[in-house]
């Protein structure tokens, strides 16, 4: 089984930073994909950022120019450094590993971005 743990979220005036962490655990293959998605209230879940084991990555489009995603292969965390985030971030973020052809998720961390 895999478990995820996320830290990081929290409270931010506009045009502040963040930074998420995501550690994965568990029976995971070497080779996967790490990555962040939001939800809002009311929306769908978005795609924010993701990489992989190889260092492939794909950004939302919320996300380019303003995230960086990055890894540590030998400690299975993912990272998601915000920067300029606007109110539009607030979302709760939730981290993903997909290994073995399966999907994990986190259970969340809030990001609240407010004046």
């Amino acid at each position: 089984q895999v478990t995820l743990v996320e830290s990081g979220g929290g409270l931010v005036q506009p045009g502040g930073s963040l930074r998420l962490s995501c550690t994965a655990s568990g029976s995971i293959f070497s080779t996967n994909v790490m990555g962040w998605y939001r939800q809002a209230p009311g929306k769908a879940r978005d795609m924010v950022a993701r990489i992989s084991t190889g260092g492939t990555i794909n950004y939302g489009d919320s996300a380019k120019g303003r995230f960086t995603i990055s890894r540590d292969n030998a400690k299975n965390t993912v990272y998601l450094q915000m920067n300029s985030l606007k109110p539009e971030d607030t979302a709760v973020y939730f981290c993903n590993v997909f290994s073995d052809l399966k999907n994990y998720w986190g259970q969340g961390t809030q990001v609240t971005v407010s004046s």
